[in-house]
C-alpha cells in the first residue's frame, strides 16, 4: 500500500490524472486551485519519492506519469477511508450519507439493484 497523501499531493494527483502524463506546466493548467510552479514542482518530487508517479527525461524537462490508474487509487482511498471512519463497514459509510441527507430513498434503490445486478453475474 502507498503512503497517505496531504492534500496538497491528492489535488497534485488528480491534476496528473486529468492530463494523463507531462510536465509541471502541464498540470498546472489542470490545478482546480492556482499554486506557484516551484510549489507544484516540489509536489510532483514528492509524489514521485512516495511511489505513486514516475519520471523520465525529455529534453530539459522531467515527464511524469502515474504508477497507478486513477480507478485504483479510488480504490485503494475509499478502502482507507471506510477503514479508517467507518470501522471497515460500507454498511456504515452508507449510513452515514442516509443520515447526513446525501443519499436520496431513489439513489438508495438504484444502489441495491446495482448490488443485485453484480450480485447475480
Amino acid at each position: 500500500m502507498l503512503e497517505k497523501l496531504t492534500q496538497q499531493e491528492e489535488q497534485a494527483l488528480l491534476a496528473v490524472f486529468e492530463t494523463g502524463e507531462g510536465n509541471v506546466k502541464m498540470f498546472l493548467d489542470h490545478l482546480t486551485e492556482p499554486v506557484p510552479y516551484t510549489t507544484l514542482a516540489s509536489t510532483i518530487k514528492n509524489l514521485e519519492k512516495k511511489g505513486y508517479l514516475v519520471s523520465r527525461p525529455v529534453g530539459n524537462l522531467n515527464w511524469y506519469k502515474p504508477t497507478l490508474s486513477e480507478a485504483d487509487y479510488k480504490k485503494q482511498f475509499m478502502n482507507g477511508v471506510v477503514k479508517n471512519y467507518f470501522d471497515n463497514s460500507y454498511k456504515e459509510l452508507v449510513s452515514f450519507f442516509v443520515e447526513q441527507k446525501k443519499v436520496s430513498p431513489k439513489e438508495l434503490k438504484e444502489i441495491i439493484e446495482m448490488i443485485e445486478k453484480n450480485s447475480s453475474r
